[in-house]
């Protein structure tokens, strides 16, 4: 099995704003209420987004799981796997959202456009809580209720792997640095 090189931050960086523009191409470029009354070359242009948002995700998909099943221990795939796990869901429930305020709108107060309904996912992820979107609806509560839980699991499961990473590296360090014990004679 070959060993694949350390990915220094900034590919860290470049790969995880990668899976963030993918998602947003996705979530901005597909049909959700496509008329025969819209331009033919605004739907083309909508699906090519749509498609090239999809193809990042699976390449990056790609790339993370080669990357995890080549060298599992290391923390930075790690984070990096969570994170591209966290955008797409943040892209599905913020679509889902969308799809269910254009549909019922008595479900949300507040939700009109797609970037109302990526902001309140976020919102809704940071449980910071503005109270300018609301859900008023059922569906919407469930849908937010698990959403929150996924939340919480995805933000503890973030914080258990950087910190097992830091101790991980913290022993290191202490081994490192002590000094070398004298082998014992009998």
């Amino acid at each position: 099995m070959r060993r694949h090189r350390r990915t220094s931050k900034g590919k860290h960086a470049l790969h995880n704003a990668l899976s963030i523009v993918c998602a947003l191409l996705i979530f901005y470029g597909i049909p959700l209420k496509w008329s025969a009354d819209d331009p033919i070359a605004s739907r083309i242009v909508g699906l090519v987004v749509f498609l090239v948002g999809v193809g990042g995700l699976i390449w990056l998909t790609w790339r993370r799981l080669r990357r995890f099943i080549a060298d599992p221990a290391a923390t930075g795939g790690r984070v990096d796997g969570i994170l591209l796990l966290l955008s797409v869901v943040v892209m599905f429930f913020a679509i889902y959202y969308y799809r269910l305020a254009i549909t019922y709108p008595d479900q949300f107060d507040g939700l009109v456009t797609r970037t109302d309904a990526l902001y309140y996912t976020i919102v809704t992820l940071g449980t910071v809580g503005y109270g300018d979107i609301s859900a008023t609806g059922q569906a919407a509560r469930i849908a937010t209720m698990i959403q929150i839980v996924f939340d919480l699991v995805v933000i503890g499961t973030l914080l258990a792997v950087a910190s097992t990473g830091i101790a991980r590296r913290l022993e290191a360090v202490a081994e490192r640095a002590a000094p070398p014990r004298a082998e014992e004679t009998p």
